[in-house]
């Protein structure tokens, strides 16, 4: 069944988001790696790499409905941070923008019985990513600038398992 245009127009700016939040994540990446901290750079770009899997799965949705993904406009990520507590910080609320659009997505999808286990699926992967990143910030807040404990946190988010795009 496909989806009328205005839920089409909804999920294709959720695609857009989720290339959006990758390109956030790659940068925030950037920032760790000019600072000498690869794990935590590492732990940022599979982070990046993971909303890329999540933009895929939108556009597999729209394709597999006979719908027409399209990728919007994104302006490169303003990103400007100092510490590594910014940069999750940076990292949280972006998350929390794309859990505000998934509940909008599925507010409006509500009709729509052939989305609900997808929009579901991204309604309880949000709900991890946000806890995930609240709770390295919390984490951040405890450490508050200790080198030793930021170098341990950065061996810790380094030994991540890392997945490709098309996961």
């Amino acid at each position: 069944m496909k989806l009328t245009d205005a839920l089409e127009e909804k999920f294709n700016d959720q695609i857009t988001l989720e290339f959006e939040a990758s390109l956030v994540y790659r940068q925030l990446a950037i920032e760790m790696e000019i600072r000498d901290l690869p794990g935590i750079a590492a732990w940022l770009r599979h982070q990046a790499d993971e909303e890329i899997v999540h933009a895929n799965k939108w556009i597999d949705h729209l394709s597999d409905r006979d719908n027409h993904p399209k990728i919007g406009a994104s302006a490169a990520p303003k990103v400007d941070v100092t510490t590594v507590l910014d940069v999750f910080e940076v990292a949280l609320e972006h998350e929390r923008r794309v859990s505000d659009s998934i509940r909008d997505l599925y507010r409006a999808a509500n009709e729509d019985i052939d989305s609900k286990s997808l929009i579901q699926w991204f309604v309880n992967e949000q709900v991890e990513e946000e806890a995930t990143v609240s709770e390295i910030v919390g984490r951040l807040k405890l450490i508050d600038g200790d080198g030793p404990g930021l170098l341990r946190l950065d061996e810790e988010l380094g030994s991540r398992p890392t997945r490709t795009t098309e996961a």
